[in-house]
């Protein structure tokens, strides 16, 4: 998503929650959720912006920003899955600190800041804690976003045959795939959190691959020691495809805004579901 159109959005998103945001009383927390390369990063920006320019502090923070650690990662690889070693799917975020830091966002102050998790995907471990910025006063906004943001777990019946060739090949007993799905559960309680869900809807899974590649192609037209090359990338994506589909079929459902995606992030329209949404269905435990 280019820049114009991500202010564009987020003066609409911004314009539709501004009523709650002005009374909440606390930090409004707002769920960003789109795949890979959808433009979540883009967009959280520009609400940053945006609030600023209505006067509010906003804090964006990423589900990217709370992985485990690299070592946290490879004990799970050896106690529970070879996969798991690869950052991304649920199971290998730490909740606890993500928790902690909306909690403590809303109490920040000048003498007590608070430090936002940062996370070095090119280290591929978190910047050390000295390292992250900090906040000093209470925001009106905590923008929260992240690829996999208000997805519930599948059935478990869905779970039985492979999507791809990485769970055929390495995941055969399904083992793996399970072990994530059920990870799903303990996510509930920060999505409870969400005051309200943006869905940035792309057009399908593989338009989301293309969009990854995108991504890649400067990386390797640098000689980046990062870049992916096809195959790399291909079995890479594999780790995110299953849940990916089904936040694609289930997501639009539970936002309290859809925003539809054409295949160059180009908005269509945006509109709110028809169903209850993911902020009313979890009002009971919303707001802490």
């Amino acid at each position: 998503m280019e820049s114009p159109d991500a202010s564009t959005l987020a003066a609409t998103v911004l314009g539709r929650f501004a009523a709650d945001i002005g009374h909440a009383g606390r930090p409004f927390v707002l769920g960003i959720s789109a795949l890979q390369g959808a433009g979540k990063s883009f967009l959280a920006a520009a609400l940053v912006d945006a609030a600023a320019e209505r006067g509010w502090g906003a804090v964006a923070l990423s589900l990217d920003d709370v992985y485990l650690t690299r070592a946290e990662r490879a004990a799970l690889a050896a106690d529970v899955h070879p996969l798991l070693r690869t950052r991304g799917v649920p199971g290998t975020h730490d909740l606890a600190l993500l928790a902690s830091t909306l909690d403590a966002l809303a109490q920040a102050t000048p003498g007590r800041p608070v430090a936002v998790p940062r996370f070095d995907k090119g280290r591929d471990d978190r910047y050390p804690a000295a390292q992250w910025p900090t906040v000093a006063d209470v925001p009106a906004l905590v923008l929260l976003e992240g690829w996999c943001l208000g997805v519930t777990p599948e059935d478990d019946a869905a779970l039985d045959l492979p999507v791809n060739a990485l769970e055929r090949d390495e995941d055969p007993d399904g083992r793996w795939r399970r072990w994530v799905n059920a990870q799903l559960a303990s996510y509930a309680p920060i999505w409870a959190r969400l005051d309200a869900l943006v869905v940035l809807q792309a057009p399908s899974w593989d338009v989301v691959a293309t969009w990854r590649d995108e991504a890649e192609r400067p990386l390797r037209e640098r000689g980046d020691a990062r870049a992916m090359d096809a195959v790399e990338l291909a079995r890479f994506l594999q780790h995110y495809e299953r849940i990916s589909r089904w936040a694609l079929a289930s997501l639009g459902a539970t936002a309290d805004l859809l925003v539809p995606l054409d295949r160059h992030r180009r908005v269509a329209r945006t509109r709110r579901p028809a169903a209850p949404a993911i902020a009313s269905r979890l009002a009971p435990t919303r707001g802490r």
